[in-house]
Protein backbone atom coordinates (compact mmCIF):
# COMPACT_ATOMS: atom_id res chain seq x y z
CA UNK A 1 0.00 0.00 0.00
CA UNK A 2 0.97 3.14 -0.79
CA UNK A 3 0.56 6.35 1.58
CA UNK A 4 -0.68 9.83 0.03
CA UNK A 5 -0.56 12.63 2.01
CA UNK A 6 -1.94 16.01 0.89
CA UNK A 7 -0.87 18.59 3.74
CA UNK A 8 -2.86 22.04 4.55
CA UNK A 9 -5.34 23.37 7.56
CA UNK A 10 -8.58 22.49 8.29
CA UNK A 11 -11.74 24.49 7.82
CA UNK A 12 -13.24 26.81 5.18
CA UNK A 13 -11.16 29.92 6.42
CA UNK A 14 -8.40 28.25 5.09
CA UNK A 15 -9.58 26.67 2.02
CA UNK A 16 -7.84 28.73 -0.44
CA UNK A 17 -4.66 29.44 1.19
CA UNK A 18 -1.66 28.95 -0.85
CA UNK A 19 -0.94 26.65 2.21
CA UNK A 20 -3.50 24.85 1.48
CA UNK A 21 -2.42 23.55 -1.94
CA UNK A 22 -1.48 19.98 -0.98
CA UNK A 23 -5.43 19.66 0.20
CA UNK A 24 -6.20 20.51 -2.98
CA UNK A 25 -3.93 18.34 -4.84
CA UNK A 26 -5.38 15.56 -2.58
CA UNK A 27 -9.20 16.67 -4.15
CA UNK A 28 -7.89 16.35 -7.39
CA UNK A 29 -6.60 12.97 -6.60
CA UNK A 30 -9.24 11.65 -5.10
CA UNK A 31 -12.14 12.94 -8.52
CA UNK A 32 -9.65 11.49 -10.90
CA UNK A 33 -8.94 8.04 -9.35
CA UNK A 34 -12.74 8.35 -7.69
CA UNK A 35 -11.50 7.18 -4.12
CA UNK A 36 -14.08 6.20 -1.50
CA UNK A 37 -16.40 8.32 0.15
CA UNK A 38 -14.06 10.14 2.80
CA UNK A 39 -13.68 8.50 6.67
CA UNK A 40 -12.47 10.08 9.85
CA UNK A 41 -9.83 7.96 11.23
CA UNK A 42 -5.92 8.99 11.66
CA UNK A 43 -6.79 12.47 12.72
CA UNK A 44 -7.49 12.92 8.95
CA UNK A 45 -9.91 12.41 6.17
CA UNK A 46 -9.17 9.55 4.88
CA UNK A 47 -9.79 7.50 1.11
CA UNK A 48 -9.10 4.43 -0.22
CA UNK A 49 -9.06 3.14 -3.77
CA UNK A 50 -6.41 2.15 -6.45
CA UNK A 51 -4.18 4.12 -8.78
CA UNK A 52 -2.89 2.25 -12.02
CA UNK A 53 -3.30 -0.77 -10.24
CA UNK A 54 -1.80 0.17 -6.98
CA UNK A 55 -3.48 0.21 -4.16
CA UNK A 56 -3.29 3.46 -1.79
CA UNK A 57 -4.70 5.44 1.24
CA UNK A 58 -4.62 8.95 1.13
CA UNK A 59 -5.15 11.49 3.91
CA UNK A 60 -5.40 15.14 4.70
CA UNK A 61 -4.48 15.25 8.47
CA UNK A 62 -7.48 17.27 10.51
CA UNK A 63 -4.28 18.62 12.71
CA UNK A 64 -3.42 21.69 11.53
CA UNK A 65 0.14 21.88 9.64
CA UNK A 66 2.46 22.01 12.17
CA UNK A 67 0.86 18.65 13.74
CA UNK A 68 0.55 16.93 10.38
CA UNK A 69 3.26 14.14 11.66
CA UNK A 70 0.72 12.76 13.99
CA UNK A 71 -1.57 11.90 11.22
CA UNK A 72 0.88 10.31 9.00
CA UNK A 73 2.56 8.59 12.08
CA UNK A 74 -0.87 6.58 13.02
CA UNK A 75 -1.45 5.52 9.91
CA UNK A 76 2.15 4.15 8.91
CA UNK A 77 2.26 2.25 11.81
CA UNK A 78 -1.12 0.84 11.06
CA UNK A 79 -0.69 -0.22 8.08
CA UNK A 80 3.18 -0.71 8.04
CA UNK A 81 4.12 1.42 5.79
CA UNK A 82 7.50 2.11 5.59
CA UNK A 83 8.60 5.79 4.70
CA UNK A 84 9.81 5.07 0.98
CA UNK A 85 6.19 4.18 -0.13
CA UNK A 86 4.40 7.20 1.52
CA UNK A 87 4.58 10.53 -0.56
CA UNK A 88 3.52 14.13 0.82
CA UNK A 89 2.10 16.86 -1.54
CA UNK A 90 2.53 20.50 0.26
CA UNK A 91 3.68 23.96 -0.67
CA UNK A 92 6.75 25.04 -1.18
CA UNK A 93 8.15 28.74 -1.19
CA UNK A 94 11.35 28.64 -1.95
CA UNK A 95 10.10 27.50 -5.69
CA UNK A 96 8.48 30.16 -8.10
CA UNK A 97 4.95 29.92 -8.05
CA UNK A 98 3.81 27.18 -10.62
CA UNK A 99 6.86 25.16 -9.92
CA UNK A 100 7.34 21.93 -9.41
CA UNK A 101 9.96 19.44 -7.88
CA UNK A 102 9.94 15.64 -6.56
CA UNK A 103 12.27 14.91 -3.65
CA UNK A 104 13.01 11.94 -1.89
CA UNK A 105 14.59 12.06 1.40
CA UNK A 106 16.65 15.52 3.26
CA UNK A 107 16.02 18.14 5.24
CA UNK A 108 12.57 19.90 6.24
CA UNK A 109 13.65 22.78 5.19
CA UNK A 110 11.73 24.71 7.80
CA UNK A 111 8.36 23.55 6.32
CA UNK A 112 6.27 23.07 9.55
CA UNK A 113 4.40 19.98 8.40
CA UNK A 114 7.39 18.15 6.97
CA UNK A 115 9.18 19.45 10.72
CA UNK A 116 6.38 16.98 12.17
CA UNK A 117 6.44 14.03 9.81
CA UNK A 118 10.21 13.91 10.46
CA UNK A 119 9.96 13.57 14.38
CA UNK A 120 6.76 11.22 14.18
CA UNK A 121 8.11 8.78 11.80
CA UNK A 122 11.87 8.93 12.97
CA UNK A 123 13.15 9.17 9.22
CA UNK A 124 13.43 11.58 6.24
CA UNK A 125 13.42 8.87 3.66
CA UNK A 126 9.92 9.74 1.77
CA UNK A 127 8.88 11.24 -1.03
CA UNK A 128 7.64 14.75 -1.38
CA UNK A 129 6.08 16.76 -4.30
CA UNK A 130 6.66 20.66 -3.51
CA UNK A 131 4.41 22.82 -5.13
CA UNK A 132 5.70 26.22 -5.11
CA UNK A 133 3.67 29.34 -4.21
CA UNK A 134 6.36 31.35 -4.56
CA UNK A 135 8.06 33.87 -1.97
CA UNK A 136 6.91 37.07 -1.02
CA UNK A 137 10.33 38.75 -1.23
CA UNK A 138 10.52 39.54 2.44
CA UNK A 139 10.92 36.84 5.49
CA UNK A 140 7.96 39.07 7.58
CA UNK A 141 5.60 38.45 4.97
CA UNK A 142 6.12 34.94 4.70
CA UNK A 143 3.10 34.32 6.90
CA UNK A 144 0.31 36.11 5.64
CA UNK A 145 1.66 35.24 1.89
CA UNK A 146 1.16 31.41 2.46
CA UNK A 147 -2.23 32.34 4.79
CA UNK A 148 -3.36 33.72 1.78
CA UNK A 149 -5.65 33.01 -0.94
CA UNK A 150 -4.64 32.21 -4.28
CA UNK A 151 -5.71 35.13 -6.28
CA UNK A 152 -8.23 34.77 -9.48
CA UNK A 153 -5.07 34.88 -12.05
CA UNK A 154 -3.30 32.42 -9.75
CA UNK A 155 -6.07 29.95 -10.64
CA UNK A 156 -5.02 29.66 -14.34
CA UNK A 157 -2.33 27.70 -13.41
CA UNK A 158 -3.37 26.31 -10.40
CA UNK A 159 -5.95 24.12 -11.75
CA UNK A 160 -3.91 23.26 -14.60
CA UNK A 161 -1.22 21.88 -12.13
CA UNK A 162 -3.47 20.26 -10.20
CA UNK A 163 -5.09 18.36 -13.27
CA UNK A 164 -1.75 17.45 -14.74
CA UNK A 165 -0.75 16.35 -11.42
CA UNK A 166 -3.59 13.91 -10.85
CA UNK A 167 -3.20 12.79 -14.41
CA UNK A 168 0.77 12.19 -14.41
CA UNK A 169 0.70 10.73 -10.87
CA UNK A 170 0.76 7.01 -12.08
CA UNK A 171 4.57 7.95 -13.57
CA UNK A 172 5.55 9.06 -9.86
CA UNK A 173 3.82 6.48 -8.00
CA UNK A 174 6.38 4.29 -10.33
CA UNK A 175 9.40 6.42 -9.45
CA UNK A 176 9.53 8.11 -12.86
CA UNK A 177 9.83 11.57 -11.65
CA UNK A 178 11.65 13.30 -14.59
CA UNK A 179 8.19 12.18 -16.70
CA UNK A 180 6.18 13.48 -14.04
CA UNK A 181 7.66 17.46 -13.37
CA UNK A 182 7.76 17.28 -17.51
CA UNK A 183 3.67 16.60 -18.03
CA UNK A 184 3.08 18.99 -15.22
CA UNK A 185 5.45 21.54 -16.13
CA UNK A 186 4.17 21.27 -19.99
CA UNK A 187 0.38 22.08 -18.43
CA UNK A 188 1.36 25.26 -16.17
CA UNK A 189 3.13 26.24 -19.09
CA UNK A 190 0.16 26.14 -21.81
CA UNK A 191 -2.26 27.68 -19.41
CA UNK A 192 0.00 30.71 -18.22
CA UNK A 193 1.52 31.11 -22.17
CA UNK A 194 4.98 30.70 -20.88
CA UNK A 195 7.84 29.04 -22.92
CA UNK A 196 6.12 29.67 -26.45
CA UNK A 197 8.50 31.39 -29.11
CA UNK A 198 7.85 34.41 -29.92
CA UNK A 199 6.55 35.09 -33.25
CA UNK A 200 8.89 36.44 -35.85
CA UNK A 201 7.81 40.22 -36.52
CA UNK A 202 6.80 41.00 -40.40
CA UNK A 203 9.04 43.10 -42.37
CA UNK A 204 8.19 46.43 -42.47
CA UNK A 205 6.30 47.19 -45.87
CA UNK A 206 5.47 50.48 -47.74
CA UNK A 207 2.58 52.43 -46.44
CA UNK A 208 -0.51 51.41 -49.51
CA UNK A 209 0.47 54.80 -51.81
CA UNK A 210 2.97 56.21 -50.19
CA UNK A 211 6.24 56.14 -52.53
CA UNK A 212 9.18 54.04 -51.51
CA UNK A 213 12.63 56.24 -51.13
CA UNK A 214 14.72 56.93 -54.21
CA UNK A 215 18.28 55.83 -53.91
CA UNK A 216 19.22 56.66 -57.46
CA UNK A 217 21.78 59.34 -58.32
CA UNK A 218 19.32 62.29 -58.82
CA UNK A 219 19.22 63.34 -62.56
CA UNK A 220 21.19 66.52 -64.02
CA UNK A 221 19.51 68.41 -65.79
CA UNK A 222 21.47 67.13 -69.02
CA UNK A 223 20.56 64.25 -68.98
CA UNK A 224 16.82 65.00 -68.46
CA UNK A 225 14.79 63.67 -71.16
CA UNK A 226 13.08 66.42 -73.92
CA UNK A 227 9.52 66.80 -73.90
CA UNK A 228 7.64 66.85 -77.07
CA UNK A 229 7.25 70.52 -77.44
CA UNK A 230 11.06 71.34 -77.12
CA UNK A 231 12.17 68.54 -79.59
CA UNK A 232 9.65 70.13 -81.92
CA UNK A 233 10.74 73.65 -81.05
CA UNK A 234 14.63 72.32 -82.09
CA UNK A 235 13.51 71.23 -85.25
CA UNK A 236 12.12 74.94 -86.19
CA UNK A 237 14.92 76.68 -84.93
CA UNK A 238 17.08 74.57 -87.07
CA UNK A 239 14.96 75.46 -90.11
CA UNK A 240 14.61 78.89 -89.74
CA UNK A 241 18.76 79.45 -89.65
CA UNK A 242 19.52 76.87 -92.31
CA UNK A 243 16.97 78.43 -94.52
Amino acid sequence: MRLLVGLGNPGPKHRDNRHNIGFMAADEIVRRYNLSAPRSRFLSESFEGTIDGKKVLLLKPMTFMNESGRAVGEAARFFKIPPEDILILHDEIDLAAGKVRVKRGGGHAGHNGLRSIHSHLGSSDYARVRLGVGHPGDKEKVHSHVLGDFSKEDRKWVEAELDALAHALPALLEGRDSDFMSQVTMAVQAATGKGRKPKAKPEAKASAGQPQQDVSPAATPAQAPQTSLGAALNRALSKFRGG
